[in-house]
């Protein structure tokens, strides 16, 4: 059985696509990231075919120009990102997982131009970005948190006054706020600011100065 050569070379690009978006897209999903594993192998492989697409229908010809068909491959990836950033209250995350679909793409289409060695070269720097710089960023910013805090008062107006010169004197910022009528002319106040632990246990000892039916949560900034 004789097998078309530019079928065989296809297939070994979008099998190498998979092994490479696989590989990171791996990483994503053990870390538990909403572009896992499939995600990532199929926009590797979306990209390639793409790249390969272009170079067929551009044929060598003049006048033709086979980026045209990636410039709008790597415009509509976008979209695909902003699907995974998540933005609530003030806080964004999802960033690293949209840079990462950014990247796998640019993979993708280095394998379907047939550029191997840089695309596998691409592909174990990503990995070793978001696996062997983790633990480096979770030092450096020492397990810094946002936390959301929520309280109660009958003057909200003179209780944020005195919120931001409570922030200030612990060296804090103000992420995001607030504020909504609860009723029985009370006003809840929900704000939210990046600090540690011991910062959380000294604001939420100090936010009784401004009102009563004080409650916090957090979660970490690092994803």
């Amino acid at each position: 059985m004789i097998f078309d050569l530019s079928i065989v070379q296809i297939g070994i690009k979008l099998l190498f696509a998979i092994i490479c978006g696989g590989a990171i897209g791996m990483e994503r999903e053990l870390s538990r990231k909403p572009a896992g594993l499939r995600t990532n192998v199929l926009i590797c492989m979306g990209a390639t075919l793409f790249m390969i697409t272009s170079r067929h229908i551009s044929g060598g010809a003049p006048y033709t120009d086979p980026a045209r068909l990636v410039a709008q491959v790597v415009a509509g990836v976008g979209f695909i990102g902003a699907g995974v950033i998540l933005q609530s209250r003030g806080s964004v995350t999802g960033l690293t997982t949209a840079a990462t679909i950014f990247i796998v793409t640019a993979v993708g289409i280095a394998i379907g131009e047939g550029m191997f060695g840089p695309a596998a070269l691409a592909t174990g720097f990503v990995i070793g970005v978001l696996v062997l710089l983790r633990p480096l960023e979770r030092a450096v910013v020492r397990r810094r948190r946002i936390y959301e805090y929520t309280f109660k008062t009958r003057e909200p107006a003179i209780a944020l006054s005195r919120l931001l010169d409570l922030l200030e004197q612990e060296g804090l910022r103000l992420e995001d706020f607030s504020v909504r009528d609860s009723g029985n002319d009370m006003h809840e106040v929900n704000f939210s600011v990046i600090t540690s632990l011991h910062g959380n246990s000294r604001l939420i000892e100090r936010l009784h100065e401004l009102g009563t039916d004080t409650r916090t949560s957090s979660r970490e900034e690092i994803g």
